[in-house]
């Protein structure tokens, strides 16, 4: 019911910033604390009393920390979790492992002085969250049966681009970990910022095959690499095909990095392109996945049953811009398929 109360959970170790978060988030009509906690003891209990909608969880609290709470949580009683953290290395690490468990998003903590911003980005955040779909678990499957790197599986010239946003950063692990060392290039716009996505991609580089990294300008990737456009730069395919252009131009589409800017720089090249939209709120890329598709490229996207927040793949969908709509836990081995000689 989009006008019932959205019943929060504030999870913070300092009094002061949970006053701070009430204060911030209460001024919006739907928007009603429950209930506030001090550290995860306290916050078990808040959850089994107060049956909260949605939960706001500081990253780095003493103890047991928030990731360590968000962890045993997700096994328990899964629910919406918008995470709170620093813009600091450490702070930036445990957002992206919060993502990975399964966190809704990560916000900023606000600054004495410029909290409006960070406040008004919270409330949208939350009421975003109490419709996503958390629990289900990443569909973890067996990694794509191919055969050893530089053996028998053979990359068809194609590209991979691959657009995400509130849930991608688990919705990407579980698409990735199927992908061998051998992979064709493949280019990633994920809504998230450039602190996160830098921790993000030392995290895949370390778990994942191929390798990983934020894109650079004039970058030529190549067969194994997994490119990541910063969080502060649109990423854009050149007029030739075959290297990267870094662009801070406006935001397109409500974001920059945009996915939108990536599939459009794709169009020349879109008989030589795969394009996947994975979960995530707005429309981001649907315009530009349908006039790829239109000119030849192939076009997947995520299902509602496994997205977290079904916004861009469901109006890629609704466009016609999406040949395949599929599970997560197919998209990677699919992928794959399509780009195999």
């Amino acid at each position: 019911m989009k006008d019932k109360p959205l019943r929060v959970l504030v999870v913070d170790d300092s009094p002061t910033m949970r006053r701070l978060i009430r204060a911030g988030i209460e001024t919006h009509p739907r928007i009603q604390v429950v209930g506030e906690a001090g550290n995860a003891i306290e916050a078990r209990d808040a959850v089994k009393a107060l049956q909260p909608d949605v939960m706001t969880l500081d990253v780095e609290m003493p103890g047991m920390s928030g990731i360590e709470f968000l962890e045993r949580l997700m096994r328990a009683r899964p629910m919406p979790v918008i995470m709170l953290s620093t813009l600091t290395g450490a702070g930036s690490d445990a957002s992206v492992r919060a993502l990975s468990l399964g966190a809704v998003d990560c916000v900023e903590k606000p600054h004495f002085g410029d909290a409006r911003a960070t406040f008004e980005q919270l409330t949208r955040m939350l009421l975003v969250a109490a419709d996503a779909r958390v629990g289900r678990g990443r569909a973890h499957v067996a990694r794509a049966a191919l055969p050893p790197t530089g053996s028998g599986w053979r990359w068809n010239g194609r590209w991979i681009l691959i657009g995400s946003s509130t849930g991608g950063v688990e919705a990407l692990e579980t698409v990735l970990q199927n992908f061998p060392a051998n992979c064709p290039p493949t280019l990633i716009t994920q809504h998230m910022p450039a602190q996160f996505l830098r921790s993000f991609a030392a995290r895949l580089n370390a778990t994942m095959q191929p390798n990983v990294r934020v894109a650079t300008d004039g970058l030529r990737p190549g067969a194994g690499d997994v490119i990541i456009a910063p969080g502060d730069n649109h990423m854009r395919l050149s007029p030739g095909g075959d290297s990267l252009r870094l662009s801070g131009a406006p935001k397109r589409s409500g974001h920059r990095p945009s996915v939108d800017e990536m599939f459009g720089s794709a169009l020349p090249h879109a008989q030589q392109i795969i394009a996947a939209i994975l979960t995530g709120m707005g429309r981001d890329g649907a315009e530009e996945m349908l006039r790829l598709r239109q000119a030849g490229a192939r076009c997947i996207g995520q299902n509602a049953d496994s997205c977290v927040v079904y916004g861009m793949p469901r109006v890629a969908h609704s466009l016609g811009a999406v040949e395949e709509q599929l599970p997560l836990a197919a998209i990677g081995p699919r992928l794959l398929e399509l780009a195999a000689a």
